[in-house]
């Protein structure tokens, strides 16, 4: 099983560019006003498409990886291609102590890469607990909490 993510977007070759950096290969297949990537790690059938009017609204995407040395590779990837925006180390959130990168691609969707130490137990309701998805690219809105 894989799952497939697809999202409108600004401008396509802007994003298929972004993402090539973000997993390090070029789309399978891209033209004006398509790109997709398939991808086997993380096992993934990520599209982009072409918006006409509004891009993808969503609180944020991400990627849960098993290790931490999976983390300090995708920390590296992304720093070196400047697009690392916020490290989180060993920190609780959304009822589980967890490490996470953050960064937001052209449309100002944010992801996180991250791994889960432990589980915490459910204590109060999420916004109680100071999660935050950083302050979105290009975006006046402030971060959102307990997304």
């Amino acid at each position: 099983m894989r799952p497939h993510i697809s999202l409108d977007v600004r401008d396509v070759a802007k994003s298929a560019a972004f993402y090539e950096k973000v997993f390090g290969v070029k789309p399978q297949k891209q033209t004006a006003d398509y790109a997709k990537f398939d991808l086997r790690m993380p096992p993934l059938n990520f599209s982009l498409i072409s918006s006409t009017g509004e891009v993808s609204s969503v609180d944020h995407l991400g990627i849960e990886v098993e290790t931490v040395d999976e983390i300090a590779a995708w920390k590296t990837r992304l720093q070196k291609r400047g697009i690392l925006q916020k490290v989180e180390e060993n920190i609780a959130c959304c009822f589980a102590r967890q490490d996470k990168l953050w960064f937001s691609d052209p449309d100002g969707n944010a992801w996180e890469i991250f791994t889960v130490h432990e589980q915490l137990e459910v204590t109060e309701s999420l916004s109680q607990t100071g999660c935050c998805v950083p302050k979105r690219a290009g975006s006046p809105e402030p971060a959102t909490c307990g997304a």
